[in-house]
């Protein structure tokens, strides 16, 4: 590493720094609305950019890029179907939570079922965000930015050390931002670091393009396209499919429909909205940039793969800590395609930036984590009259204690045969089961907190015993994890319909405005909405064998299908929006639930 790598590198996060740094200076951050939600002042492209960025970190460019270097472009579906849920949380979903002025989910669920399920759900999201996502964060940005930057070479010492070291220093770093700062620098800071991830992220498959191709970007396309063009398939087909296209259907769905509209790391952006408009526009941008970053999430795996196999870039062996078996370190295929691309000026850059994006995606969970300890836990269990101050410094205590348990944590997950996926199932254990309280109240306004206590443990208890125990072999079946997930939520639904039955609430539960937010829907929400999913459906129908990866001239074909497949489209899609949109007015005109 050179040292224009490393004065590129200094410069654009010093620059992040002071910007966050001034355009927050003047922040109240002693109350509780100030540091857990902005004020709710965020504008729809900060909404849009912590968003995007939140989720797309380290994590997403490292793991997913690993499963595409093993599996193919099936595996894209982790951020297709991501759009389709962010429509849900855009017209379904954000008007209820602005409507009741909350700071949390689990605050939600307090207004629907009561106190106790405030007090479960706050701990279960903590599991999530402890155990499930914030070491993974940690481990695949020391992954990523060490062999960027060849810190085991550079510092003379041991991969393992080197990857201490940056767990270390991504964990204090991104700490700084998130316990001091509050969700306003966290925010800010995701959207500079947002447009150079967009610059430098769509900048790699290019240049990994034009270096495959020997010097042109078309020969590369046209390698992709003759040598092994299966991998360029984005439904999953076949019985080793790593994302079979039917689990879209169904766990896959329900997953990202949880992740998008229940989960709090991700939701909390859209609550400090300044109006149900702009979080509306900022979700629905959000969800735009999820497909387009297929490119940088998804093709430079594919690449790497047909590098590896022409001795290009040299992907190594690794040892599965549970069986021993020998197989390829597809975590590092990523970083070192970026590595083997670029040239230096830009690797400073690029590093900068991947350390931007691991730092939105940990101090954003961090935030989190302060938010649902503070106002769900400290607050309501420990010190119930606690002044605002007090509350803000009990977060910040906790953020700091949890650094260190993730930084803990973080290396023990290189064991594991492929990070995203681990990290998914892992999160599906509480994601399911807190994603169908919450659907089934929204549902019905009778549904009593009774189904809900039984239900949880029955869907946590499920997912675990048949996935890491019978490893998805459910009696005389052998499922797909993926429809295990779409299993579970059938089975907790069905529980809470029975509990509803026979002892349903004596009177419905009604919602009642809180009158914090505007929460007039921005007019054209359903017009962007369609946009969304028909640009889903134009990347699955050329990603396929009638697109662009069949042999000879699938033009016509493809027109003729995306007519045909937009038709059908929005014939269904105007029935169903017209119909939310209704009873959304007649809520609206009744007082009722909204």
């Amino acid at each position: 590493m050179d040292y224009i790598t490393i004065a590129t590198f200094l410069l654009f996060t010093l620059m992040v720094a002071v910007v966050s740094y001034f355009r927050t200076r003047n922040q109240d951050l002693s109350h509780s609305t100030g540091y857990f939600l902005a004020g709710r002042s965020l504008s729809w492209y900060v909404i849009a950019g912590s968003l995007f960025l939140t989720n797309i970190s380290a994590e997403q460019m490292t793991g997913l890029n690993g499963n595409a270097f093993a599996s193919g472009a099936c595996v894209m579906a982790w951020e297709t179907i991501a759009a389709a849920a962010m429509v849900a949380m855009a017209l379904f979903f954000l008007p209820r939570y602005l409507k009741s002025g909350i700071t949390t989910i689990p605050q939600f669920l307090e207004l629907r079922y009561g106190r106790t399920m405030r007090t479960i759900a706050s701990f279960i999201f903590l599991y999530a965000l402890i155990v499930a996502f914030l070491p993974f964060v940690l481990y695949a940005g020391a992954i990523t930015l060490g062999q960027l930057f060849n810190v085991s070479g550079m510092l003379g010492v041991s991969e393992q050390m080197a990857l201490w070291i940056m767990v270390i220093a991504l964990g204090v770093v991104g700490g700084c931002y998130a316990v001091f700062g509050g969700l306003k620098a966290v925010a800010v800071s995701d959207t500079i670091n947002g447009i150079g991830l967009m610059l430098g992220g769509f900048m790699i498959p290019l240049l990994a393009l034009y270096k495959l191709g020997g010097s042109s970007v078309a020969a590369g396309w046209r390698i992709l396209l003759d040598n092994a063009p299966e991998r360029l398939q984005a439904a999953g087909l076949g019985p080793g499919a790593e994302v079979p296209w039917h689990t879209l259907f169904t766990g896959m769905l329900v997953i990202q429909v949880f992740y998008w509209c229940t989960n709090q790391a991700i939701v909390q952006r859209t609550f400090a909205a300044k109006d149900l408009a702009e979080g509306q526009k900022g979700v629905l941008f959000a969800a735009l940039l999820k497909m387009l970053g297929v490119a940088m999430l998804v093709l430079p795996g594919i690449i790497a793969w047909h590098m590896h196999q022409r001795g290009l870039i040299n992907v190594p062996l690794k040892e599965l800590g549970s069986t021993g078996e020998m197989v390829l370190a597809k975590d590092l295929a990523y970083p070192l395609l970026v590595r083997h691309v670029l040239p230096p000026w830009l690797t400073g850059f690029f590093g900068a930036v991947m350390f931007g994006a691991v730092l939105s995606s940990f101090n954003s969970g961090l935030n989190s984590m302060s938010t649902l300890f503070s106002l769900d836990i400290y607050k309501q269990m420990i010190r119930k009259n606690a002044p605002d101050s007090e509350v803000v410094v009990a977060g910040k205590i906790f953020g700091t204690v949890l650094i260190v348990v993730c930084i803990l944590i973080a290396p023990a997950i290189g064991q594991a045969d492929g990070l995203f996926t681990l990290m998914r199932k892992a999160i599906a254990v509480i994601s399911i089961p807190i994603f169908a309280v919450i659907l089934m109240g929204v549902m019905s306004r009778r549904a009593p907190a009774l189904g809900g206590y039984i239900a949880l443990p029955a869907g946590m208890l499920f997912f675990c015993y048949f996935n890491f125990i019978r490893d998805n072999d459910f009696f005389f079946f052998k499922l797909h994890w993926l429809h295990m997930a779409g299993l579970n939520l059938l089975l907790m639904m069905g529980i809470m319909a029975v509990v509803r039955w026979l002892r349903p609430l004596k009177e419905p539960y009604v919602q009642v405005a809180s009158g914090l937010v505007d929460i007039a829907d921005w007019k054209y929400a359903r017009h962007a909405s369609w946009g969304i999913l028909l640009l889903l459906l134009i990347i699955y129908t050329v990603f396929s064998r009638i697109g662009v990866i069949e042999t000879g001239d699938a033009l016509v074909r493809n027109v003729l299908l995306i007519l045909a497949a937009t038709t059908g489209l929005y014939v269904c899609g105007h029935l169903l929006l017209n119909r939310m949109a209704r009873r959304n007015g007649t809520a609206k005109k009744q007082g009722k639930r909204y």
